[in-house]
């Protein structure tokens, strides 16, 4: 089924390089690879250094944010964003493992996916849970979105105003409400 075009927020991040290069170098190619399916990215964030998280679990991560126009359903989009994820050497091994590339779909409009009900179950799994446990269908907007500085500041280089559609929340407000320190963390490159 097509859906009519609308806007897509895509968090990009990776902390070990590819066949494209350093991790930086992953990202600028695999935002190339998005527009080489008809993807259009319509804008694209700076460029972030991050912590990894949890702390000490491998090297330091890069960050982006972009926001996509396509025309296909959410499915069709999560499928693409997995392939390119394989394509450049992606291993889905361990959760919230050391990666080359991780292309997750934040938001959609003001989709909510699958339903509030399900939303608000990820959205309250206590973090203890959430390390063992992946959803097994896309969540939208995605349940972690308003606690992640490394997701929330590029965000806000892009769509500042982007308005959480659960939370009634802009994304400049969901970062007000972070702790400093962890905002301070994620540093432009």
């Amino acid at each position: 089924m097509t859906e009519f075009r609308s806007k897509s927020l895509i968090a990009l991040g990776g902390n070990l390089p590819s066949a494209a290069g350093a991790p930086q170098s992953t990202l600028v190619s695999a935002i190339a690879e998005l527009s080489r399916r008809g993807l259009y990215v319509q804008l694209l964030s700076r460029f972030f250094h991050t912590p990894c998280f949890p702390a000490g679990a491998g090297p330091d991560y890069v960050n982006a944010v972009i926001q996509l126009s396509t025309d296909i359903s959410s499915a069709d989009l999560l499928a693409i964003l997995h392939d390119v994820e394989a394509q450049f050497a992606r291993v889905r091994e361990q959760r919230w493992g050391m990666r080359t590339l991780d292309l997750d779909l934040i938001a959609r409009e003001d989709q909510v996916s699958p339903d509030l009900a399900t939303y608000r179950h990820w959205q309250a799994l206590p973090l203890a849970a959430q390390t063992r446990r992946a959803p097994e269908q896309l969540i939208l907007p995605h349940p972690r979105l308003q606690d992640r500085g490394f997701v929330l500041v590029p965000l806000c280089d892009i769509a500042p105003d982007w308005q959480h559609p659960v939370l009634g929340l802009s994304a400049r407000e969901m970062l007000a409400a972070l702790p400093k320190a962890a905002v301070a963390e994620v540093q432009p490159l």
